[in-house]
């Protein structure tokens, strides 16, 4: 009975604490301020958000409202709400475009959706608003410190995004659906040049030619064989080191074999005598 006397009074002095804590109505801006940031401390992010957006609406204007929306924005993003943070971080970058943080923020609200860019088989919005993002950051602020930063993020969804290509073209091969391979190699290498995938997606396009051409008609044959030749030659100008050099010279002798043969046939073909 002591036991459970001494935990009930226990768990009433913490609601009671807890209670106290919390905004009430008659607060001034400080205090409610005081709580919310008292609670931002704690890491109590959840809670903290909700205290800074009482603090927000009622100190709109005031240098406590322009903090409080900045770490309204900062509970969020501790709270890997990134949604919910890029919003408020907009929302501080409206409020006050000529504060000091301005490039923090915008900074912040870029990086949310870089977190909520899923991985490449997925849809890319969020990862193309990141970029987009990214690329204002630097033209808007092409002195910051954080360009650098800026600049690896932007790689990096670039390159995700040239692998949600490359990976659809290989799918289009894998199903021998050469053409729409071909044209899905050429989306890598004419949006993401300067990405990891493109030299594989050149090598790729090559092999797409030759097993199209394999599964032509003949008069369609020659043609397309010629077509990876002339794929394996963009090759040699845009990564004469490359690292399947290797094997693209391999399907370029498979390609000129095929032509040599298509040539040779037509050549001994008999000529019909003219009646």
């Amino acid at each position: 009975m002591r036991k459970v006397l001494l935990f009930t009074l226990a768990a009433f002095a913490l609601i009671s604490c807890r209670s106290q804590d919390l905004i009430r109505p008659g607060d001034t801006l400080e205090v409610a301020f005081n709580k919310a940031k008292a609670q931002y401390d704690a890491e109590e992010w959840s809670s903290a958000a909700s205290a800074f957006e009482t603090v927000v609406s009622i100190g709109r204007g005031t240098d406590l409202g322009q903090e409080a929306q900045f770490l309204l924005a900062e509970s969020y993003y501790n709270n890997k709400r990134y949604l919910l943070a890029a919003s408020e971080y907009d929302r501080y970058a409206t409020f006050y475009p000529r504060s000091e943080r301005r490039e923090l923020v915008d900074f912040k609200a870029a990086v949310c959706y870089y977190k909520l860019s899923p991985r490449y088989r997925l849809d890319q919005s969020y990862t193309r608003q990141a970029l987009e993002r990214f690329r204002l950051f630097n033209s808007r602020y092409p002195n910051s410190e954080r360009v650098a930063e800026a600049s690896e993020y932007i790689t990096e969804l670039r390159n995700k995004l040239a692998r949600k290509q490359y990976e659809a073209a290989e799918f289009y091969k894998r199903t021998s659906r050469f053409n729409a391979a071909i044209v899905y190699y050429d989306l890598v290498l004419d949006n993401y040049p300067e990405s990891r995938w493109a030299e594989e997606a050149l090598v790729d396009k090559i092999e797409a030619y030759i097993l199209y051409a394999d599964n032509s008609i003949p008069a369609s044959q020659l043609g397309r064989y010629e077509s990876a030749v002339s794929s394996y030659e963009t090759y040699l100008q845009l990564f004469p080191s490359g690292d399947n050099r290797s094997r693209a010279e391999d399907l370029y002798d498979r390609a000129r074999n095929e032509i040599e043969d298509i040539t040779n046939g037509r050549d001994q073909e008999p000529v019909a005598e003219n009646e």
